[in-house]
């Protein structure tokens, strides 16, 4: 007996987003990932200290017209809404009430557990979306991990992927591409 493939099924976003208005899925951490529903891996104390020191470190730098969302979904396209640990976007706080951003001028992932899940899927989608820079927070290494350039790259996940790839030590500092009156001392997006 043969068995027939499995079908899997593609959701839209604005599918998605209408599960969530139903409360579909009010017990679980689910993103919209390139048409998928992906269950979002559970926060230890380290990463989740680490969110919140990068979240504190971006709002002290960044100047007026600017937002830090924490943990909140961005609107890429039409198959993804995925809720990164931090996204600075263009505005003020209010500009989103109606609807999610759908660009970002940095997003920042904090990995550990998921370090590889970030920088090849999660990575190829916001390359794919034109973000024009994405960090990872890498706990497994203590470095920060910063992507810029995107560019067609056809092996991929969707397509896209980072033309520059660096890794900082924590007594570097960066300033986001958007924003280069804002530097950061890397150490202190660890904690």
């Amino acid at each position: 007996m043969t068995q027939t493939p499995l079908t899997l099924r593609r959701w839209k976003r604005v599918e998605y987003e209408r599960l969530v208005d139903l409360g579909a899925f009010d017990r679980e951490p689910i993103e919209l990932i390139g048409g998928h529903l992906i269950v979002a891996e559970p926060k230890g104390s380290r990463h989740a200290t680490a969110v919140d020191a990068a979240d504190e470190t971006l709002r002290a730098v960044l100047p007026p017209g600017w937002v830090v969302r924490n943990q909140n979904p961005v609107a890429l396209d039409e198959e993804s809404e995925p809720e990164p640990d931090l996204a600075v976007v263009p505005g003020a706080r209010g500009d989103y009430r109606q609807q999610h951003p759908s660009r970002a001028a940095l997003v920042v992932e904090v990995a550990e557990s998921s370090l590889a899940f970030d920088r090849t899927q999660k990575g190829s989608l916001y390359a794919r979306a034109g973000v024009a820079e994405y960090w990872i927070v890498n706990l497994m290494d203590d470095v920060l991990e910063v992507y810029r350039t995107p560019a067609p790259d056809p092996a991929a996940p969707y397509g896209w992927a980072y033309a520059e790839r660096e890794a900082l030590p924590q007594t570097a500092t960066i300033a986001p591409l958007a924003i280069p009156s804002a530097p950061v001392r890397v150490a202190r997006l660890f904690c």
